[in-house]
């Protein structure tokens, strides 16, 4: 059995297939996903899991050098920028409209949905080496 953390086998699969500057999606019950983009849903109900709990989980295994996060999260829900921004204090932001965030999950190797019922809890992850 798997001793790290991870142990949904589509997250894990996706993770372990990431290479330098790949990108994996993280978001809110209502993100649309474009067709062709692998959605991993793990939403069971109302904020369950929540974002936050599922973007810790997908840290411990995946390095981050860049997320990207939609503009209107400054104002329209800044306590969830808060909360991301603890997990990763070291890792570059970049900050781009919302319509733009939902077309570049089309980049995406996977869209993993959560329950989150909170606006613009959405974010992509860009990942880094880790040597």
């Amino acid at each position: 059995m798997k001793k790290t953390t991870v142990i949904n086998s589509e997250i894990s699969s996706v993770i372990a297939g990431m290479g330098h500057m790949d990108w994996l999606g993280i978001g809110d019950a209502g993100m649309p996903v474009p067709l062709g983009t692998k959605k991993i849903d793990l939403a069971l109900t109302k904020n369950l899991p929540s974002f936050i709990d599922v973007l810790k989980n997908v840290l411990t295994e995946l390095e981050v050098q860049k997320i990207y996060l939609a503009d209107e999260i400054k104002t329209k829900n800044p306590e969830q920028l808060q909360a991301i921004k603890q997990l990763m204090p070291n890792v570059e932001i970049e900050f781009v409209p919302h319509s733009e965030l939902k077309k570049d999950l089309a980049k995406t190797h996977a869209f993993i949905r959560t329950g989150e019922m909170t606006a613009f809890s959405n974010i992509i992850l860009e990942s880094g080496v880790v040597f």
